[in-house]
């Protein structure tokens, strides 16, 4: 009996043991199964689309899988169509060691990224809003001949300038009324990423001395839109601006009894004309109602819009009208209209400017025009904490040359 239970104990203790060596290789095999897998190796290709690229070239140049290429559109169309490139705007590839690519990131603007990722299934495409932090710069300058050659010729500080002409655009006249040595100074929101300068954003508070007299300017928002007021709150933008176009020459003004240059007869000219380049932007100058678009006899392409008090502009010679402009559109105040051209009777090209006051033309250079609203007086104490900040600002800042683009300061 004692022998039987011996050689029992003995065929349990060869049955575990047994088992125990089949159980230590199969869980080993199953901690190798799932560990993580090794990814691949990956490298960048930073570049920019040169002058008559497409991604398809792109691809192409970089030895890609046209394919994937393929791929990665139909999934973009949605989000943004890979037949839109543009020369000078940066991309980057990321792809493993046979050239298969990972991701793609392509700049769209300077405030948006188009994001392309693989994923189990494909590709994935998103649109990505670029952040930017804000500080504000002080900048300043002197008129020595006009005021985009003061403050500066590239693209951002062309920009900068037809933001300051259209902040004083209802107290001076940027073509007529500017002085050599007149000066001005601004705080201007500064837009950085990283420590690198991306672009300028909205002016937040200017001073311009025209001929002695000192405008100043103060970005406030109240009923959720932002305008400019003076120190005293009274808003710069008046009912009608001065002018329809930034920079331009008066060719021929309002007269009863001038002689056309065409027709070589005297008859009445009920308008301002304004000299400028074929194709320079044309402003309506104030809030209104289309009337008419299209072509008027003698005017050649012409724009007439309504204001609310009841006044007409008129905007005739335009080379030609912006999409979307016809009667019975609404357009606001600095929207464009049209372009200059020398359509109709017409020596070269200009603007033929007319101010209507019921059926009667007034010449725009000397009827006095309504002023705009003014700062409620609710929000007045608002304002003026928000006016003495940027007093102080002026007061503190270092003030740099407007040519010269900020460094950001490190905090």
């Amino acid at each position: 009996m004692k022998r039987r239970r011996a050689l029992l104990l003995a065929l349990a203790v060869l049955v575990v043991t047994c088992l125990g060596l089949k159980i230590i290789p199969s869980f080993q095999g199953d901690t190798e199964q799932n560990a993580s897998p090794v990814m691949p190796e990956l490298r960048a290709i930073q570049d920019s689309v040169l002058k008559g690229e497409t991604f398809l070239t792109i691809f192409t140049k970089h030895g890609l899988d046209i394919q994937e290429l393929f791929a990665m559109r139909e999934v973009a169309a949605k989000v943004h169509p890979l037949r839109t490139v543009h020369p000078g705007r940066s991309y980057t590839v990321t792809v493993d060691g046979q050239n298969r690519v990972h991701s793609f990131v392509y700049r769209i603007s300077q405030d948006s990224l188009l994001k392309i990722r693989k994923n189990t299934t494909g590709y994935h495409a998103e649109k990505v809003d670029i952040s930017y932090q804000k500080k504000l710069v002080a900048l300043s300058g002197t008129i020595k001949d006009n005021l985009i050659s003061s403050i500066g010729p590239d693209r951002e500080h062309l920009l900068l300038a037809l933001q300051l002409t259209d902040v004083f655009a209802c107290q001076i006249d940027f073509t007529a009324d500017l002085r050599k040595n007149d000066f001005y100074r601004m705080i201007v929101e500064g837009l950085f990423h990283g420590e690198t300068f991306i672009r300028y954003g909205n002016i937040v508070a200017a001073d311009f001395i025209n001929n002695g007299e000192i405008f100043k300017a103060y970005r406030f928002n109240h009923n959720g839109k932002s305008d400019y007021y003076d120190e005293d709150g009274k808003a710069l933008r008046k009912a009608l601006l001065k002018t329809p176009l930034n920079f331009r020459r008066i060719s021929s003004g309002f007269s009863k009894d001038r002689f056309h240059p065409i027709l070589k007869i005297r008859r009445p000219h009920h308008g301002i004309d304004y000299a400028a380049a074929h194709g320079t932007p044309v402003s309506s100058v104030g809030d209104g109602t289309v009337l008419f678009a299209g072509r008027k006899g003698s005017y050649g392409k012409m724009v007439i819009i309504r204001h609310p008090n009841g006044w007409k502009t008129c905007y005739g010679h335009l080379s030609k009208i912006t999409r979307g402009i016809k009667k019975g559109r609404r357009v606001v105040q600095g929207q464009v209209i049209g372009h200059v051209g020398s359509t109709g009777l017409a020596t070269g090209p200009h603007l033929h400017y007319e101010l209507r006051v019921g059926d009667r033309c007034v010449n725009p250079l000397k009827i006095k025009i309504p002023e705009g609203w003014p700062i409620p007086r609710k929000e007045l104490a608002a304002f003026r904490v928000l006016r003495d900040r940027m007093d102080s600002y002026f007061s503190n800042m270092e003030v740099c040359d407007a040519q010269r683009k900020p460094v950001r300061e490190s905090t």
